[in-house]
């Protein structure tokens, strides 16, 4: 048994697969097997992948399209190890990555999810590393807890992500009705219970900017996670509302953006305000074409390598 299994989503990313897997292949660790779900790719991702002489990677087929969850659930399904890691295809391993996530196993066996700090790599090669200010955190350990971790920047993205295979088993599997924010879902119920270990250095990069990306497009016939379902399954956890609150301020933005007010309306009237900084009081009722202005301005600093942000 493979202490390993790596799932990667696969679906037309011809322009980065290569990179990945390559990436994925120079882990200094080496006891993993990968497990390529192809979801109906229309370019030459399948046969890209297919070129790697490895006999770790496994490729396995969707006959219909299904989605970037349902590709999650039957990596997760196919897996023979007990530690599942997630790879994006557009997204790179730095080298130690695997071997970082062993040592967190290995140093704290009260946790059941592990995960690495990110770099987000932006156009022209401009690399961002985000300050995430944990409290009495130092170089690795366990976060105290999630939900209050994450009201700014997401501190790991899936790509970051190693989960024991028996919290799947127990919270369930990514939900295949939801196409957004799908990763919020399955947190919400896997951080409910379970403890993260966490390494604050960054060991994965994340690409923003790549074809085929859900999170650049809006949410126009996006379905999200229920928040009130949460709210209510969680009710008297004030860290689990504040974080809802926060995604649901994070998904009104958006709705205004797309001109969806029936939706906007409806993902305020469960928010509670007071857990939002000024900052995002205001943007929550910032006209529409004001949102359209501040979103062109903040991609011209972007180019210039300079960010700012609400949070």
């Amino acid at each position: 048994m493979p202490r390993f299994s790596v799932v990667i989503p696969l679906y037309n990313k011809e322009n980065f697969i290569e990179n990945t897997i390559q990436s994925l292949l120079n882990q200094t660790f080496s006891d993993f097997e990968v497990l390529v779900v192809n979801d109906c790719s229309t370019d030459t991702s399948e046969q890209l992948v297919a070129r790697f002489d490895d006999p770790r990677i496994n490729i396995i087929q969707h006959s219909v399209n299904k989605g970037l969850s349902a590709s999650r659930n039957t990596g997760i399904k196919s897996a023979n190890a007990n530690y599942i890691a997630f790879l994006d295809a557009d997204d790179l391993w730095k080298p130690s990555f695997l071997e970082k996530i062993d040592v967190l196993i290995n140093q704290y066996p009260e946790a059941s999810l592990f995960a690495t700090k990110y770099e987000v790599l932006h156009k022209k090669n401009r690399i961002v590393t985000h300050d995430f200010k944990l409290k009495n955190f130092t170089k690795h350990g366990i976060i105290k807890n999630f939900f209050e971790s994450n009201l700014n920047q997401s501190i790991y993205y899936p790509s970051c992500l190693c989960v024991k295979k028996m919290v799947f088993e127990d919270v369930g599997y990514y939900n295949e009705e939801v196409n957004y924010s799908e990763d919020v879902d399955f947190n919400l119920r896997a951080h409910a219970t379970y403890k993260l270990a966490y390494w604050d250095e960054a060991a994965v990069t994340y690409l923003l900017d790549s074809e085929n990306q859900i999170t650049q497009n809006g949410l126009k016939g996006k379905t999200i996670p229920d928040y009130d379902f949460y709210e209510a399954q969680f009710k008297g956890r004030q860290d689990i509302k504040k974080y809802l609150d926060f995604q649901r301020y994070i998904k009104a933005k958006l709705f205004k953006l797309d001109g969806d007010n029936k939706r906007y309306l409806y993902m305020i009237q469960s928010m509670d305000t007071s857990n939002l900084n000024k900052t995002q009081r205001i943007l929550l009722k910032t006209p529409r074409f004001a949102l359209l202005g501040i979103g062109k301005i903040k991609r011209i600093l972007r180019a210039l390598g300079i960010e700012f942000s609400s949070y």
